[in-house]
């Protein structure tokens, strides 16, 4: 089981960056992924970005080019840099971990969000 706090979201002009941050509470150097999704107002959740355990990383095509994930093992965080933001980008962003065990199966772990609002 793992705890999951994101923070760092704000109001940010078009164009601006800002860095999400996501904290958990245990160890995430074994947890197969984690990742950044998103949810607009009135639109379905998606997914943002991946980083698997071994760094691989993975973004959707509203990504690429403009954010970049990150993990940093000892902190225990992961974190979403979001640069060049534009008012589509404006949504609650939520950090999954997905772990999978023989024992327990594969359970997904979520944070409660952070708002992220671009506007000028």
């Amino acid at each position: 089981q793992v705890q999951l706090v994101e923070s760092g979201g704000g109001l940010v002009q078009p164009g601006g960056s800002l860095r999400l941050s996501c904290a958990a509470s245990r160890s995430i150097s074994s947890i197969n992924s984690m990742s950044w999704h998103r949810q607009a107002p009135g639109k379905e959740r998606e997914l943002v970005a991946v980083i698997t355990s071994s760094g691989i990383t993975t973004y959707t095509d509203s990504a690429k080019g403009r954010f970049t994930i990150s993990r940093d093992n000892p902190s225990n965080t992961v974190y979403l840099q979001m640069n060049s933001l534009k008012p589509e980008d404006t949504a609650v962003y939520y950090c999954k971990a997905f772990i999978s065990t023989i024992s327990h199966g594969a359970i997904n772990y979520w944070g409660k969000g952070t708002l992220v609002t671009v506007s000028s």
